[in-house]
């Protein structure tokens, strides 16, 4: 078969191009160190290498998201654990408080301290993250969740908890909305309130009571009237929802336990002619309205009776409310930090998750540095080769020899 000089050239060219074309990749492929330049170079693997970036690339988001997450419960936590301090020290005031040697004027002062723990229970339930976002606001981030006006504060935020995706399939509450903090708590011992009425004349004191019976109970009101006839105490327990009477004329014996429909209280001191108190279903109060009415209680003169009595019995309430609070305050600190522990763990796993992503990358594309440098010395010689062969047939000419 005849070759012509033109075929000669541009076959020598050709395979001179493709040479110098291989070296290149091998030289890329050793300076970026990676096997896979295009996909066309490995297509099964090029895919496999794009699936598993983006899944790495989400993972390296969820661990930002997380990063997040971990800092915003840890500032609640944190604000939480300064509330818990200030209810003990709230509570402790007002244990003084029943102190009997304290004039008026001691427990006008005494207020005049809690209206100060007022405002700094207010500050914090009005605390904002690092972005400038109130904590306890709901979904409304930019809304300032609480109001004070005088001793009445008032929640404006909404009932929503952000989420945070800390994972492919999990989300996280960051906050927790401001009425579920300070304001769902249960007055009374949760189950039911007692109260003595404000129109008492005698030295008569209720304890919050407790429950003996739980299938016994109503979820009635009831009220306690007391009647002193001829030097003899007796009480009636009528059920106020209802309008019947539970039990009449029972005979008063201070401190001795009263049992009704699975409920035990008990009274002590001297009630009067008339006097009455009520037994209410428990309800939720804020940790604001209990510290509002325990200084407006310690302002209220008190000396003496019936303001003493008064005094004791409004007391007695506030002790028992700033106690639900606090377990209150405790069960959501436990919450946040059972979040904060999940967090820790799916961190753990996306770290775990992000060093296999990258092994396998590594296993895909990375290049064989030994193979590599070996295949450049190897199609360095090729080029070298096709070179010089080249040279030598396109100088062969028959008028060489003629």
């Amino acid at each position: 078969m005849r070759i012509s000089t033109n075929t000669i050239y541009e076959t020598g060219t050709n395979l001179m191009l493709q040479q110098q074309e291989t070296l290149i990749k091998t030289q890329q492929q050793l300076s970026t160190g990676r096997r896979i330049l295009t996909p066309s170079d490995d297509p099964i693997s090029a895919a496999q290498v794009l699936s598993i970036t983006q899944a790495e690339s989400l993972n390296k988001q969820y661990s930002v998201n997380r990063t997040s997450a971990n800092s915003s419960l840890g500032l609640e936590e944190n604000v939480l654990r300064k509330v818990t301090s200030l209810l003990q020290d709230i509570h402790s005031s007002t244990v003084y408080a029943g102190n009997a040697s304290l004039t008026d004027t001691d427990r006008k002062i005494l207020a005049t301290e809690l209206r100060s723990q007022l405002e700094s229970l207010v500050g914090l339930a009005n605390t904002t993250d690092e972005k400038g976002q109130f904590l306890f606001s709901g979904y409304q981030a930019s809304t300032k969740p609480f109001v004070q006006t005088g001793l009445n504060v008032q929640y404006v935020g909404d009932q929503g908890q952000r989420l945070n995706q800390v994972g492919p399939a999990r989300q996280i509450a960051v906050s927790d909305s401001g009425i579920d903090i300070f304001d769902r708590i249960k007055n009374g011992n949760s189950v039911f309130t007692t109260a003595a009425d404000a129109l008492n004349t005698g030295s008569g004191i209720i304890d919050v009571g407790s429950v003996i019976t739980p299938s016994s109970l109503t979820g009635d009101n009831y009220e306690i009237t007391f009647t002193v006839a001829a030097g003899v105490t007796t009480y009636d327990i009528v059920d106020i929802t209802t309008g019947l009477p539970v039990s009449l004329t029972n005979a008063y014996v201070s401190n001795n336990v009263i049992n009704f429909d699975g409920m035990q209280l008990s009274i002590k001191g001297d009630p009067a002619n008339g006097d009455k108190f009520a037994i209410s279903p428990s309800s939720n109060q804020s940790i604001f309205k209990t510290v509002g009415d325990l200084i407006t209680a310690l302002e209220t003169p008190s000396s003496g009776q019936p303001g003493g009595t008064r005094l004791a019995n409004s007391l007695n309430t506030t002790l028992q409310t700033i106690n639900n609070s606090l377990e209150h305050i405790l069960a959501k600190q436990a919450s946040i930090g059972a979040r904060l522990s999940e967090v820790e763990t799916l961190e753990s796993v996306g770290s775990d998750l992000s060093i296999q992503f990258e092994q396998l990358l590594s296993q895909l594309q990375d290049v064989d540095f030994a193979k590599a440098a070996s295949d450049l010395q190897r199609r360095q010689l090729y080029l070298e080769a096709a070179q010089q062969s080249y040279i030598k047939i396109s100088g062969l000419s028959l008028f060489n020899y003629i």
